[in-house]
Order: C-alpha cells, then sequence, then structure tokens
C-alpha cells in the first residue's frame, strides 16, 4: 500500500470514529490532509461516518480537484489554514456539539473563546478566536482564517462550529476531539466558580509544548 492509499484509509478511520461518538452528524464536517503532491478531502455532501476510501477527493498543489467526488463545498477553510501555517498537515472541521453551542454565545471572549481551564487545551489547541458569521460556503470565512496570519492553529466559526488544524492527521483530529472537550467544560461550569490556569502556567505549557 502506496503513502496515498494509507492516508485515504487513515482518514477515512478517523472520520468514522468521530461520527461514531457524535462528533459530527448526517452530512456535516468535514477533513482534509496534505499529500507530497496535493491534499485529500472529504466529498461534499459526504457522511463521515461512510466514506469510501477510493471516492475520498484528491486536489492538487494548486487545489484543482482531480479525482475522486467533488470535495467539500468549504475547501477554503481548509486552504486558508494550508496557506498560512506552513506546518500544517491535515484540517478537520466539524459541528460538534459544545463548541457549536460556544460559538453561539453572546458574551464569549471573541479573542480567547476556549478558556484555559486545563493543560491540555494549552498544548494540543492553543488560543481560539471566534471568527464572525458567514452562511456556509461563503468564502469570505477563508479569508477571516488568512487574515489571523497564522497565528491560531484553531477557530471557531460564529453560529457553526470549530475548525482545526494540526501537523498531522492524527494531531489534527486530537486536537479537535480536545476542543469539543474543553468547550463541554466551559458550558457545563459556565454557572460556577472556576479556577483558571494563571497566565504564568499558561506560558510554561506554551513553552514546553509549542503547537505545531
Amino acid at each position: 500500500m502506496n503513502a496515498e492509499s494509507r492516508l485515504r484509509e487513515n482518514l477515512a478511520r478517523f472520520a468514522k470514529s468521530l461520527f461514531d461518538r457524535g462528533f459530527s452528524v448526517g452530512s456535516a464536517g468535514n477533513i482534509s490532509a496534505a499529500l507530497d503532491d496535493g491534499f485529500l478531502m472529504t466529498p461534499t455532501n459526504s457522511c463521515l461516518g461512510f466514506l469510501d476510501p477510493a471516492r475520498i477527493s484528491k486536489l492538487d498543489a494548486g487545489w484543482r480537484h482531480v479525482s475522486g467526488d467533488r470535495p467539500s463545498k468549504e475547501a477554503f477553510l481548509h486552504r486558508a489554514f494550508f496557506e498560512t501555517r506552513p506546518q500544517t498537515g491535515a484540517v478537520v472541521h466539524l459541528h460538534s456539539t459544545f463548541a457549536t453551542a460556544l460559538s453561539c454565545m453572546a458574551d464569549v471572549d471573541p479573542e480567547n473563546c476556549i478558556p484555559a481551564m486545563t493543560p491540555y487545551v494549552v498544548m494540543r489547541v492553543g488560543q481560539v478566536k471566534l471568527l464572525s458569521y458567514f452562511r456556509p460556503g461563503d468564502e469570505c470565512a477563508g479569508d477571516l482564517v488568512r487574515g489571523l496570519g497564522g497565528k491560531h492553529a484553531a477557530v471557531l466559526l460564529a453560529n457553526h462550529g470549530p475548525v482545526v488544524s494540526g501537523r498531522d492527521l492524527p494531531s489534527a483530529v486530537f486536537a479537535a476531539e480536545e476542543l469539543e472537550e474543553s468547550a463541554k467544560l466551559a458550558v457545563i461550569l459556565r454557572n460556577e466558580r472556576v479556577r483558571y490556569l494563571t497566565p504564568t502556567e499558561v506560558e510554561d505549557l506554551k513553552t514546553a509544548f509549542p503547537i505545531g
């Protein structure tokens, strides 16, 4: 099995795992991963739980569709991360419940919408910025990601859901899962007195575990 075939199999396997555990529903969500000669991406309107590895979309280095089913209509979100964060090897966009709930709340800090309650969100996700609402498929959302200049590995799209990048496919998937679990904590503890990590503790984690 060559590298592309292995990546196709792994992408389908990780996608099914996310679907089976409720991180995506129906045909929501999309995943991309880098190849030496381009990118693989889940097809538009496909279900992450039932991907056929052979039909996963392939795009060339210029993001032109070359084989497989037609790629996700939100490919521009993925492309923006790959182009502004050279260390990116994969991108995961989900509509996971608690992260999406957080993206709908009016009083979320748009500069840091996933509070540092545990070390792991700092280590695996980093500071998450909330981006303004655009309808699904509107390429303006990709422009907003580009406008961040590669400073954030993950964002929350307002009233939509998270987009998370990683150095490879497992890293991106695990970071997306960590973001969802951290958002769950944020929602559950919303009306409680919470001990957040101090700025010194956060900086220590950033130094010890740099993202990307």
